[in-house]
């Protein structure tokens, strides 16, 4: 089983995180930022995966450390339970349709930290969340987990569709990344290693 467990611990943050890559979308998570917790659960059940996290944080200067701290124990723990990436797919998409948002994910799992994001929110917040915090979280994981993403807002009107779409939209596009490659052995790359 492809599994990880990463623990961060700063004056901001004291982070546990398990992922299993081969889990069933279970997800267990306790940021203390509720709208955050959804969008992680959500990432879980449509990533496949079986997430845990425990986050305490300074939520009293605001939700910014724990958000890109989870991104950074996300990352990491995604780069670790990938191991060698033997035997996986190594890229994926997915353009995910929510109501009334269009949003496309597009992943590469080869090793380089590149991150385009292309979403604008109509809305500062979602109920106590700040919108920006998506981009933060993404970025952290895109430099942690050692990937290309690149996610691309089509349109949408609602502010909390738009942030659903993007976390919907990557989990499936990871799940094709991650997923093991039934026609082709070894790692995923002429070079012979990533």
């Amino acid at each position: 089983m492809r599994k990880a467990q990463i623990q961060r611990k700063t004056a901001e943050t004291n982070i546990e995180l398990a992922v299993n890559l081969d889990g069933t979308g279970r997800g267990e998570v306790a940021s203390g930022v509720g709208f955050f917790d959804h969008m992680l659960q959500l990432f879980a059940r449509h990533g496949a995966i079986d997430l845990t996290v425990k986050a305490a944080g300074d939520l009293q200067v605001d939700q910014h450390h724990t958000v890109e701290d989870t991104g950074i124990c996300l990352g990491q723990a995604v780069r670790q339970a990938l191991g060698d990436k033997a035997g996986i797919r190594r890229y994926g998409h997915f353009a995910l349709p929510m109501e009334e948002a269009l949003v496309t994910a597009a992943i590469d799992l080869g090793g380089r930290a590149v991150f385009v994001f292309q979403a604008d929110f109509p809305s500062p917040k979602i109920g106590q969340f700040d919108s920006e915090l998506v981009y933060d979280f993404w970025q952290a994981f895109s430099a942690n987990a050692l990937c290309n993403l690149h996610i691309q807002l089509h349109y949408g009107r609602n502010s909390h569709h738009i942030a659903e779409a993007i976390f919907k939209a990557v989990a499936r596009a990871f799940r094709m990344a991650a997923a093991p490659d039934e026609r082709l052995s070894g790692v995923p790359s002429t070079k012979g290693v990533l």
